[in-house]
């Protein structure tokens, strides 16, 4: 019973007439003067938002481009990194060869220069001795025959034996 001797719960008839014209001037003025400044800040955010979704989204496409732009040039940057170390291994290769080559054609060189001086060497050496023998040989004959014509009666017989061998070779 308190609640309907309570006025709040039964509003007199006055006082929801002079509510509804209150409520009624409140939104005629909120209408005329709030409602477009606020749908406009409304609307104005919302292509805010708008555009910054754009934006964002541009950013998000420039980065994965940039991105894709930066593997395309590391891959470039390797394939290129790979040729040069191509050139340098075929560079150094070809200087080995090279060297390779220079140092047999040098030792090629070095053993027919030794070839050659061991060959003089050998015959100066031969030429030596052949002179030596022959000195030795032109010493032991000449000392056999200075014993044997020492004898008395070989030397005339050596003579003699001598011209024969002679007077044959002509004939």
């Amino acid at each position: 019973m308190i609640l309907l001797a309570n006025s709040l719960t039964t509003p007199a008839i006055g006082t929801v007439v002079w509510t509804t014209i209150i409520f009624s001037l409140f939104f005629f003025l909120l209408s005329k003067f709030a409602w477009k400044p606020i749908l406009n800040a409304v609307k104005a955010r919302e292509e805010m938002i708008k555009g910054s979704l754009a934006a964002a989204e541009k950013a998000r496409e420039d980065m994965m481009k940039l991105q894709s732009d930066n593997e395309a040039i590391l891959r470039k940057a390797r394939e290129e990194r790979e040729v040069i170390l191509k050139e340098a291994r075929d560079v150094r290769d070809r200087l080995i060869a090279e060297a390779k080559d220079k140092a047999t054609e040098e030792a090629e060189k070095l053993v027919e220069k030794a070839r050659i001086g061991i060959e003089g060497e050998k015959r100066k050496a031969l030429a030596e001795i052949h002179d030596q023998v022959a000195t030795l040989s032109v010493d032991i004959a000449s000392k056999l025959l200075g014993e044997q014509l020492k004898k008395t009666g070989e030397q005339e017989k050596m003579i003699e034996n001598y011209l024969k061998e002679i007077n044959l070779n002509k004939n």
